[in-house]
């Protein structure tokens, strides 16, 4: 038997009752700790504690933790007369993961039989939602509320809906480089703290991490963006693309590609200093009536036109007025950053079927700190034409009010932050196909909060997000 068992109940005792009767010897292993992903705190018991609860049972013969992430290379190994599986798993083809078939067809090929326990079925995950949830009392309360007006298929359904549409990109690059150091003290001939190298990292960011999460949903897509002329970084870039993305760069001649260098401390990953290599003047003329002839030619074919816009003159006042007027379906994010503060706001944009801000985006906007968040929500919708218009909130989750007078908010889940940037990006990748698709809102409030928690547990835009991950987090939460 192989599997999580995470909070072990009289169905998992069952099932190994059953299994010890078709051999002599019972051996049982456990997913590793690094290897679960069932989503947010997960798993609730260690690997240590998981692995001696099950040795304390009678039936079970010997016990392993095992060392890869399936059980297919310990099938090899041990090439035992029956693998026996619950009775939730005799619908192999109906695995999302396809773990399960990968393990059935190396079973097959081992000559093992694959057997399935038939006996009362309990979810661990449901048992450590109704008993040992890690969650607020504000989000436990939310959860409940949501399992009672829509199922889990319901909102899977919603991306694998996601792979038909297609999408086109478009926005700046960034190169988002980590400087890991260590702190050592003041320097002695002035008032600036000194800093000991430890390590680099490079991650592509900005509408690259945009197009990478996309491409994790939509089977394939389109990116276009501007690079520099100089130090273009385009090999790295390229080799930071998934595999089904369709770059097109348009380069800007005598600038570099737009690097944001974080000098962050390597203990706590607080990030002391942040410099920006960039010309953001934009294109030249030429360049610009070939990104425009490019879009006139491909726009109209698009399901969905993602405008990731970090107001460092990839998008210019001419193209976000093009990308409003011919675009099927148009998403906009806009970024308020350090390099644009004060002159980059949504309001740039005539028209979006779609837009994603941030709260503090909100207000700069509207010149207001303390106005009534629907109200203003509505408001600024309304202005930009948009079916839905969402605001995250950082810890407080997110907002989103849509045509009809339909607003919801849904708190964050988020219980393990690493590092925030590139969360929003998150948000606003998986949120804007669910707009397309016109979904609930609170279908596409959650998708999105599910998307920004798993964005804000990595370091900077080192992983996207995957399709695997995004349906694991959802079920932990629904189950």
């Amino acid at each position: 038997c192989h599997g999580v068992f995470d909070l072990l109940h009289i169905g998992h005792i069952r099932y190994f009752e059953q299994a010890r009767r078709l051999g002599d010897v019972l051996l049982v292993t456990l997913t590793a700790d690094r290897f679960v992903d069932k989503g947010p705190q997960r798993p609730a018991f260690p690997e240590q504690l998981r692995a001696e609860a099950i040795a304390s049972l009678a039936g079970v013969d010997y016990v392993a933790i095992n060392e890869w992430p399936t059980a297919e290379e310990t099938l090899r190994r041990l090439r035992p007369h029956f693998y026996v599986k619950g009775s939730e798993f005799k619908g192999v083809s109906s695995d999302r993961t396809g773990k399960i078939g990968r393990e059935k067809q190396v079973a097959d090929e081992l000559g093992i039989t694959l057997a399935f326990a038939d006996d009362i079925v309990f979810s661990s995950s449901n048992l450590i939602n109704r008993y040992l949830s890690t969650f607020s009392e504000e989000v436990d309360s939310y959860l409940q509320l949501l399992r009672r007006r829509y199922s889990l298929e319901d909102v899977l359904a919603v991306l694998d809906r996601m792979a038909a549409l297609k999408i086109l990109v478009i926005g700046d690059t960034i190169i988002d480089e980590y400087q890991y150091c260590e702190a050592i003290g003041k320097s002695s001939k002035d008032p600036t703290l000194a800093l000991k190298y430890q390590s680099s990292d490079l991650f592509a960011g900005g509408v690259l991490a945009v197009a990478n999460h996309v491409a994790h949903f939509a089977r394939n897509l389109d990116l276009v963006t501007v690079i520099g002329g100089i130090d273009s970084q385009e090999l790295f870039i390229r080799q930071h693309l998934q595999h089904n993305i369709a770059p097109t760069f348009f380069v800007q001649p005598q600038s570099p590609t737009t690097v944001k260098r974080r000098f962050v401390d390597g203990y706590s990953f607080n990030k002391l200093l942040e410099i920006y290599v960039m010309d953001d003047s934009g294109l030249g003329g030429e360049q610009q009536a070939a990104l425009h002839e490019l879009l006139e030619e491909r726009l109209a074919g698009y399901d969905l036109v993602i405008a990731a816009d970090f107001g460092h003159g990839a998008i210019t006042p001419a193209t976000r007025e093009l990308l409003a007027e011919r675009a099927p379906f148009l998403a906009v994010n806009t970024q308020a950053n350090a390099g644009n503060r004060g002159f980059h706001t949504i309001s740039k944009y005539r028209r979006a079927h779609y837009a994603c801000i941030a709260r503090h985006e909100l207000d700069l906007e509207v010149r207001d700190r303390q106005g009534d968040l629907r109200r203003t929500m509505e408001g600024m919708r309304e202005r930009l034409g948009c079916r839905a218009f969402t605001v995250t909130l950082g810890r407080s989750g997110c907002a989103v009010s849509a045509v009809g007078d339909r607003f919801v908010q849904v708190p964050s889940f988020s219980q393990k932050i690493v590092d925030r940037v590139g969360a929003g990006d998150a948000f606003f990748s998986v949120s804007a196909m669910a707009a397309a698709l016109d979904v609930d809102i609170e279908i596409l409030a959650l998708i999105g909060s599910v998307a920004g928690s798993l964005a804000v547990e990595t370091i900077g835009n080192k992983k996207a997000i995957d399709r695997q991950g995004m349906e694991k987090y959802i079920t932990a939460l629904i189950k």
